[in-house]
């Protein structure tokens, strides 16, 4: 179904779709919190924040930056799944002042008082869950109910972490049941669009083996990753838990094999879809290891192909994918996305590094700068399409979000 047509309305172009507002704020503060997480680790800046130097980088990276970029992937892809216009205007002002709201009173929770600072901070999830789920069933579009889930236990997984940082002075579960949530919703997502996009790319420019459609390995693919992440949210030291984390990892990268990743080189856009997708099985797999095996492979080893190497790379693909496609552009990566998007992966790979060797603290500040160019140089590169009104009339796109 096409994307229907804006609401005329006398507000900016950042106003009129979801993705405008909320992937440039989410790049920005993706790479500007990373530059104040680095003097924070080494105790040469101080945060009004009630929570921990690593607690506040977590939650700023799951609870902020992650929540920003959902959030203007849900508002953009719900209207071509429901066929209704979108949210835009003053109510996705709101939003956007809600989820500012909420960064602000974390970086100042300590003046304002913990409970104050949740009550602002989650309510921006809140209403993210409820608009979504407000535009689906107006829509009837009951199928897509379940890309809801995961939101809602993203929001849960918030509402626990400030608990558990002013009762025990550091979050724990609700770190893991933020990783778990969004991991799941990255394996939802992207069994989606990852198939579909390269389909249509191969279909296009490279006849021959196409991705295998949706069938019963992938819903045993996405029951078992669930269980074996509620296991390590509950139990991360657990023996079995990892025992559960490992054949989800194969799975996963079984998974990935069957969409044919192999046969899109010439397209980048395309490839770093699966790339990205790639640190899935090797979250699980480092992640079970570090349970099993916690003296050789380190738990931050998993945490980190989780965060920065999935949810990283997922997030950068699909911002770029979304911003191309919905504002009227061709979808080709130039220079500077294919830049971004080798700094991102490069990202992942010396964080995870970093996790075996931490006596090589290089290694950190690479992986830092690398995150920094990604996020930052996708604002630079994009932000201007972000803000302007689209190039041409709106017209069917099956290969955008």
């Amino acid at each position: 179904m096409a994307i229907p047509r804006v609401r005329p309305g006398n507000y900016p172009a950042i106003l009129s779709y979801g993705f405008r507002p909320f992937f440039l704020l989410g790049a920005l503060y993706a790479g500007i919190a990373i530059l104040f997480w680095l003097p924070m680790l080494y105790g040469r800046l101080e945060t009004a924040s009630e929570f921990a130097p690593v607690d506040w980088h977590v939650h700023e990276m799951l609870f902020g930056y992650v929540a920003a970029i959902v959030t203007g992937f849900l508002l953009t892809a719900i209207p071509n799944w429901t066929g209704r216009l979108p949210v835009q205007g003053l109510p996705l002002l709101v939003l956007a002042l809600l989820w500012l709201a909420g960064r602000f009173a974390v970086f100042f929770s300590a003046d304002i008082g913990w409970l104050a600072a949740a009550a602002i901070d989650n309510l921006f999830l809140l209403a993210v869950a409820a608009a979504a789920a407000i535009e689906i069933v107006a829509g009837r579009n009951w199928r897509n109910l379940k890309v809801l889930v995961p939101v809602v236990v993203l929001f849960l997984a918030n509402v626990i972490f400030h608990i558990e940082a002013h009762s025990q002075g550091a979050a724990d579960i609700g770190r893991r049941l933020g990783i778990g949530a969004t991991i799941l919703l990255i394996m939802i997502i992207g069994g989606r669009i990852i198939p579909s996009f390269t389909r249509n790319w191969l279909v296009r420019e490279n006849p021959g083996r196409l991705p295998i459609p949706f069938n019963r390995f992938d819903v045993v693919t996405l029951a078992l990753s669930a269980l074996s992440l509620a296991a390590w949210t509950c139990f991360p030291d657990h023996p079995a838990s990892g025992a559960a984390l490992l054949p989800a990892g194969v799975f996963n990268a079984a998974r990935l094999s069957r969409w044919a990743g192999d046969r899109t080189l010439r397209d980048p856009l395309v490839l770093i879809l699966h790339v990205a997708y790639l640190f899935v099985p090797a979250g699980f797999l480092l992640t079970g290891l570090g349970a099993l095996l916690p003296e050789t492979v380190p738990p931050a080893a998993g945490f980190h192909a989780f965060g920065v190497g999935a949810i990283g790379s997922m997030t950068l693909a699909v911002m770029a994918r979304a911003t191309l496609g919905h504002t009227g552009r061709p979808l080709r990566a130039g220079n500077g996305t294919c830049l971004a998007f080798a700094a991102v992966v490069m990202a992942g790979i010396l964080r995870i590094a970093a996790a075996f060797l931490p006596g090589v603290p290089v290694l950190l500040h690479v992986s830092a700068a690398a995150w920094t160019l990604a996020f930052l140089g996708y604002a630079c590169l994009y932000g201007g399409a972000l803000t302007r009104p689209r190039l041409q009339p709106r017209r069917p796109n099956p290969a955008a979000v």
